[in-house]
């Protein structure tokens, strides 16, 4: 089973409760279900939605065929009238939520699932995992770009990932702010720019270093970009420039201390009048490591697994509860995973100067709406049909608006309180 064909991504116990709640009649009964997280992970000031656009698009085709059904049937997984129930299943509900590239914080309704019972249910799984993904990506990536201070970085995570998630990594990777991806996939399915070199393989075949560069610029002519650091650095970078000349567009350097080495590899590299070749550096690099790297002649950063699992978070600890049951809330009161009933309608407050200051969550209301303040849920599906949703330029538009609105100690790498504080308001 592929990803783009999902229904059997669906929990067994989803089905479990499907089965039974068809049984009792109460699959019917009109609820609403709400994505949040809890608490941020360890040490992060904010999250970021996104995975958005990549759900909608799977539970508009989220259906189980035949041999689906007769699996669940023959393993009894489900009986007769759950089986006949999945064969004829189309989502009709509605969902709302926080736009792609928006921020989040504890308690944040990013996404609103209301529909029957039954039909939201069977979509838990499927919209956690794809959020907890690529919201985890999302926001390391995010990390990566502040900490990169305006220089480029390249998503280069693919072989560090699941085949899809390795696509969903790079589209993540993009929307917070990664100029390029290596991952093709990615490419030709959502219009990242794709960018990459030869690795040490090719370096290796050939007879020698300058054998192996001298068929790269041949090939690829001068505008590409050379990896030196096979053997040794410094003559690596004579070789390159030795076979492209001074126009080399850049030379990548994947291992040692790389804050010297940037310094040293610079200084040879002007002296041999290559002023323009731009160096790049990749190995292992997380937004603590391009933090540091912030005073050295550093063109751009190659970020691989790190971003692809999320700096540390591989999840962004999203839930999936169920809030309402036909107009009536309902909570859960387990110790320390306690609800608070209810649809919620979120709002941020921002100063005049566009600073935001707080985030508004009324349950089973509405919002007192000041001047400067944000909506932030907007429809993507209704009765069973998306709508049209923002591009995936539009929402790295977005993010980049979002981060520059918080107050900059939200964007401190190190531990502290959430970017934007969290007002939930009672229930009148």
């Amino acid at each position: 089973m592929s990803i783009n064909h999902p229904a059997l991504l669906t929990d067994h116990y989803e089905l479990t409760m499907v089965s039974a709640a068809l049984k009792d009649g109460t699959a019917d009964r009109r609820c609403v279900f709400e994505v949040f997280s809890r608490r941020l992970p360890s040490g992060r000031r904010y999250g970021v939605v996104a995975g958005t656009a990549r759900l909608i698009e799977l539970i508009r085709d989220f259906r189980f065929d035949p041999a689906e059904v007769d699996f669940l049937l023959r393993t009894g997984v489900v009986d007769e009238t759950a089986a006949a129930w999945l064969t004829d299943y189309r989502f009709t509900g509605d969902i709302e939520g926080y736009a792609e590239g928006e921020l989040f914080f504890p308690g944040s309704p990013i996404l609103t699932v209301s529909g029957g019972f039954a039909e939201c249910v069977v979509l838990e799984t499927l919209a956690l995992s794809v959020l907890n993904h690529d919201c985890a990506v999302a926001a390391a990536a995010a990390r990566m770009v502040t900490a990169a201070r305006g220089r480029a970085l390249i998503e280069m995570g693919s072989r560090r990932a699941h085949e899809e998630a390795a696509v969903a990594a790079a589209r993540a990777a993009y929307l917070a702010g990664f100029r390029f991806t290596s991952n093709l996939a990615a490419g030709a399915r959502y219009g990242i720019p794709t960018a990459g070199t030869a690795a040490h393989a090719f370096t290796l075949l050939h007879d020698d270093e300058r054998a192996a560069f001298a068929s790269q610029v041949a090939t690829l002519g001068k505008d590409t970009t050379l990896l030196v650091d096979t053997y040794d650095i410094s003559q690596g970078i004579r070789n390159a420039i030795a076979v492209a000349g001074p126009e080399l567009r850049a030379v990548r350097i994947d291992s040692g201390d790389l804050a010297v080495i940037a310094q040293q590899s610079r200084e040879l590299l002007d002296s041999l009048g290559a002023t323009e070749t731009k160096i790049i550096v990749s190995g292992d690099l997380d937004e603590y490591s391009i933090a540091s790297l912030a005073a050295e002649p550093v063109d751009m950063y190659g970020a691989g697994t790190a971003v692809v699992t999320g700096s540390g978070a591989p999840t962004a600890g999203l839930v999936y509860k169920l809030v309402e049951v036909e107009g009536r809330p309902v909570v859960k009161r387990s110790e320390h995973k306690a609800t608070i009933g209810g649809r919620k309608v979120a709002v941020r407050r921002h100063k005049p100067t566009g600073t935001a200051t707080e985030e508004i969550i009324v349950p089973q209301g509405v919002p007192d709406r000041r001047p400067n303040d944000r909506m932030l849920q907007h429809s993507f599906v209704v009765a069973g049909e998306p709508v049209t949703l923002p591009t995936l330029d539009e929402s790295r538009e977005h993010l980049r608006e979002c981060l520059i609105s918080i107050p900059w100690e939200g964007l401190k790498l190190s531990a502290g309180d959430p970017a934007v504080p969290v007002t939930v308001v009672p229930a009148e």
